[in-house]
């Protein structure tokens, strides 16, 4: 299903000139390479950094934590992954608020030292409390980037230039998996150094690092275009003109209320974007937490372990820059988003049915088919939805739902592999399976409700629906894609 004019791929507010948009001092490929050097880079490892002090615990647990903390038989050690999950849930809303009041450089970088600073203090614990405390401030400190991040990137580019930025920055989750796996295989052999286990020395210099590039990066974090000190006043105003004829004006002098919250929740779609997301998490999640355990199972060593986690997370790199690559060329979401899904269940239905060390290399094999899949749908998925909220209003308050509801599958997907069911993992494959199948009909429910309501603007347009003719600039502004001249994409 395409779209049918210039028009619908580039939505235009009709109150906005129809002059075309010029740069005297620069050129708009120019321009956009500058946004790209001063976003993605910064983002990226800045998110690089998160997943991997988020995940470090799947490396650290290969290497004795569960024994060093007496967590080996039960749930413990599932649970201490799951409380990350419950501020992280919680606050992702409250957090964006935030970042718009407090401007992205400071609240960011901000986060990221505090979460280092945690991660820290996650390699000194002692025993399963100490664990479960510094898991859940974790969770509290990290809450804010994932979001905060893509609500910053939407308010920068407009809709057929956003799925590479946005995959791109996706992409550094992959790249913290293949990192941590390489980072962990020579921290291990820092084995007794101090009186310190492997696990603990993962977490401490992972932990520093991050803190040290936090100074560094409030400085380096960019603010919303209307704050940008590094564009001239010409590219400014080129760039808010540019997204005012995307996706209408974004309103971002206006503070965000209470009820401005409550009103983006009368849209059934948000519900939907939700849903997407939440579906993908659980096994995305399930993977990340467990891979290091379930390629254990194969029967390799600790430090193999470790390398051969890293070539499924470097294949996904490069096949999600493909998807959002064609994503973009085609200017379509919905088959990008379901071809991946496709290839994610089909290998987990293999990891479900076939077992046996003597099968490990097809076991292996299946691994890349779950990341590539799973880690190439994600992106496209939050770039389908967010980039289809118009406003900061709309935008800010829609993305920290998606993803804080989304994440609510974390909670589901470390309780996904529990140990009593290793080596084979039937109940954490099957769940994994369903799921993506859960995120394939939301898609396809998203699909169908912005076409219906593309349709329905369609019609109200032509026959001159009384909206359309008493609707001001001022109104749409304040309706983002709600206005009726908004069309969405798909």
């Amino acid at each position: 299903m395409g779209l049918s004019s210039d028009d619908e791929k580039h939505p235009r507010n009709d109150a906005l000139s129809d002059e075309p948009l010029r740069l005297t001092n620069t050129t708009e490929r120019r321009l956009m390479a500058k946004i790209d050097l001063h976003l993605l880079p910064v983002l990226s490892v800045l998110y690089l950094l998160a997943f991997l002090d988020r995940v470090n615990i799947s490396n650290a647990a290969i290497f004795n934590l569960k024994e060093d903390l007496n967590i080996v038989d039960g749930t413990k050690y599932n649970t201490a992954l799951t409380i990350f999950f419950v501020p992280y849930v919680l606050f992702e809303i409250p957090s964006n608020i935030l970042l718009k009041k407090l401007r992205p450089h400071v609240w960011l970088s901000f986060c990221m030292f505090m979460f280092g600073l945690v991660t820290v203090f996650q390699g000194l614990v002692q025993n399963w409390s100490g664990l479960m405390a510094t898991r859940f401030f974790l969770g509290l400190f990290e809450t804010g980037m994932f979001p905060g991040c893509f609500y910053l990137m939407g308010m920068w580019y407009r809709r057929d230039e956003a799925q590479r930025r946005f995959t791109f920055f996706f992409s550094s989750t992959t790249l913290a998996g293949a990192f941590g796996g390489l980072l962990a295989s020579g921290l291990g052999k820092m084995q007794g150094l101090r009186g310190y286990n492997g696990w603990r020395w993962i977490f401490l210099i992972e932990g520093v690092l991050t803190c040290v590039v936090s100074f560094a990066w409030f400085f380096a974090i960019p603010d919303f275009p209307e704050e940008a000190k590094w564009l001239t006043e010409e590219e400014r105003a080129y760039v808010r003109e540019k997204l005012a004829r995307d996706v209408g004006k974004s309103a971002h002098e206006k503070p965000l209320t209470v009820k401005d919250v409550l009103d983006v929740f009368k849209d059934y779609k948000i519900f939907i974007g939700g849903l997407m997301y939440f579906g993908l998490i659980v096994p995305a999640y399930g993977y990340a937490y467990f891979a290091p355990t379930i390629i254990r199972s194969y029967g390799y060593g600790q430090i193999k372990t470790q390398l051969y986690s890293i070539p499924p997370w470097a294949a996904a790199f490069g096949f999600s820059l493909l998807i959002a690559f064609l994503s973009d060329k085609l200017r379509h979401r919905f088959i990008f988003v379901m071809i991946p899904l496709l290839i994610a269940i089909a290998g987990f239905a293999v990891l479900f049915t076939i077992h046996g060390v003597e099968n490990r290399n097809i076991l292996y094999g299946a691994l890349f088919l779950v990341t590539c899949g799973a880690y190439s749908a994600m992106p496209v998925i939050v770039c389908w939805y967010v980039m289809n909220l118009g406003g900061h209003k709309r935008r800010s308050v829609g993305t920290a739902w998606q993803i804080g509801f989304g994440n609510i599958g974390g909670i589901i997907a470390t309780y996904s592999f529990l140990q009593e069911d290793a080596p084979e993992f039937r109940a954490g494959y099957a769940i994994s399976m369903s799921f993506c199948c859960l995120s394939a009909v939301s898609c396809a429910a998203y699909l169908v409700a912005v076409w219906l309501e593309n349709r329905k603007r369609d019609r109200n347009a032509t026959v001159m629906h009384p909206d359309a003719v008493t609707q001001t600039a001022e109104d749409d502004e304040a309706l983002g894609d709600l206005a009726p001249n908004y069309r969405y994409t798909y």
